[in-house]
């Protein structure tokens, strides 16, 4: 099965914990024949890494000028926004949703709870997860599954990135609910999740997918192999894959 892959929606720069500017990562871009990329610093609340809030204007004006100076390849702003609460909280303030083209979601450890309750019953109870007893691990699977559901259906959310990488999560409760509102599976070509049963799981659900790099270096723009082999392994048609030349939604 062949794949030709147009966008990377998911790099990073020198504005959270990516090593290169802006524009290197446009130029690697355009090096890789890439139609559309997306700049997705990490979210505010990410601790030691996340982008600031002054980063935003700053951020726009320098994709503006860089849309101009590359007409050939589509830039989006965006952001990969951290999930922060059991009810689906995320951290981009209500008043800066509309300040991004483009917003993925996800889980990561390194960031400030919405409250001290979701810092035991999100946070540290996925830190405690390896010894939790059985019914314990149910519950907290539930509820971490459950708290992707509600921010799919209070955000604009794009893609959940890296889904069962960094939590534990019901893969066809997740991928139903992400047909429901439109929103793509990442296949994450640098934490190697999805992984293939993963994806197998969310297709019988009918998910739609998008492969991208996660790239940290500007080197890494476009370098989706693992993505691709993942996706072929699982039998993953084209057309369900939304950066693909196929892609038929």
């Amino acid at each position: 099965m062949e794949y030709c892959l147009t966008a990377d929606f998911h790099t990073h720069t020198r504005y959270s914990h990516g090593k290169g500017t802006i524009e290197q990562n446009v130029l690697m871009a355009l090096q890789k024949g890439l139609k559309k990329i997306a700049i997705t610093d990490h979210g505010f609340n990410h601790f030691g890494f996340g982008m600031g809030i002054s980063d935003i204007d700053r951020m726009r004006r320098e994709i503006d000028g860089l849309r101009k100076k590359y007409r050939d390849i589509e830039i989006l702003f965006g952001v990969e926004a951290n999930l922060t609460s059991l009810d689906g909280d995320i951290d981009i303030p209500e008043e800066y949703i509309n300040a991004f083209d483009i917003i993925l979601m996800g889980f990561h450890k390194a960031v400030v709870p919405f409250s001290a309750k979701d810092g035991w019953q999100l946070f540290a109870k996925n830190m405690l997860y390896p010894i939790l007893p059985l019914h314990d691990k149910e519950r907290v699977r539930h509820d971490n599954t459950m708290a992707m559901v509600f921010a799919m259906e209070r955000y604009p959310i794009h893609t959940i990135t890296h889904p069962g990488a960094k939590i534990d999560i019901d893969t066809a409760i997740l991928a139903r609910n992400a047909r429901k509102h439109n929103v793509f599976l990442e296949i994450n070509s640098y934490h190697g999740f999805m992984t293939v049963d993963y994806v197998r799981t969310a297709m019988k659900q009918g998910a739609c997918f998008v492969i991208n790099s996660d790239a940290h270096r500007p080197e890494q723009v476009g370098e989706v192999s693992k993505g691709i082999m993942i996706a072929r392994e699982a039998g993953l048609p084209p057309d369900r894959i939304a950066n693909s030349k196929d892609f038929s939604q």
